[in-house]
């Protein structure tokens, strides 16, 4: 009920719910198949559940969809998921995480879910007992949204952040430690491949603006991303 009600919450903006959905669905099909899988389960030291892993099919059926969905939901959205979507999809979100007993695991994949929550629980607790606000607007993306910040910047920084605790996620399944050098380093990595987008697409727009047509604007602008980014 409560992850059902946090996808509910998070889907305010377009493709802001959509995608940690994915990655979520994506990382809890992995657990499930695993679980459900003898032999890997074994060698992971995870507990092995007769049966599950067939969530994992049911699990890539919704990822499919909602990458179908994204297509149309992405900004501006021409279709929305409204409370039919969302609340599924949580549902279904949480009953995997049972599941393959990765309840706990739930919390840092649906990490952006779990924070738009908990935003609205402060918000709300904090306006009853105090009449004062925490954040500007809840849930939290409103919040940002009140702080100047574009749309599409708080749905993309979103999905990153997703992106980024389903790894981390992910890599508690092999025992993995991630010590604080390790989590700089992935998010040193991640934060260049971002800038290296945007200045790529920087200079696309300046070839765009002497004059180029868009296909030679863009083709010079890869053409040139090396120099670019340097």
């Amino acid at each position: 009920v409560a992850t059902s009600n946090a996808v509910n919450l998070t889907d305010g903006l377009d493709g802001l719910a959509t995608v940690p959905s994915i990655m979520g669905l994506l990382s809890l099909s992995l657990i499930v198949y695993i679980t459900g899988h003898a032999v890997i389960s074994n060698y992971l030291l995870m507990p092995n559940i007769k049966f599950v892993g067939e969530l994992a099919i049911v699990g890539a059926a919704f990822t499919g969809s909602l990458i179908a969905f994204l297509w149309y939901n992405s900004h501006p959205a021409e279709i929305f998921m409204g409370d039919s979507g969302s609340l599924a999809i949580g549902g279904f979100m949480g009953y995997m995480a049972i599941g393959g007993k990765s309840e706990i695991l739930l919390l840092v994949i649906g990490f952006i879910v779990v924070f738009e929550t908990i935003s609205v629980i402060l918000q709300v607790g904090s306006f009853k007992l105090r009449k004062k606000r925490v954040f500007l607007m809840a849930p939290i993306h409103h919040h940002f949204e009140q702080k100047g910040w574009h749309e599409n910047k708080v749905i993309v920084r979103f999905w990153i952040i997703s992106f980024m605790t389903n790894l981390i996620a992910l890599l508690s399944l092999i025992q993995a430690t991630l010590t604080l050098p390790g989590i700089a380093g992935i998010v040193l990595t991640m934060g260049m491949a971002v800038d290296a987008n945007v200045l790529i697409f920087e200079r696309i727009k300046e070839e765009y603006n002497v004059g180029r047509n868009v296909s030679d604007a863009v083709e010079a602008g890869f053409q040139r991303a090396i120099s670019t980014i340097i």
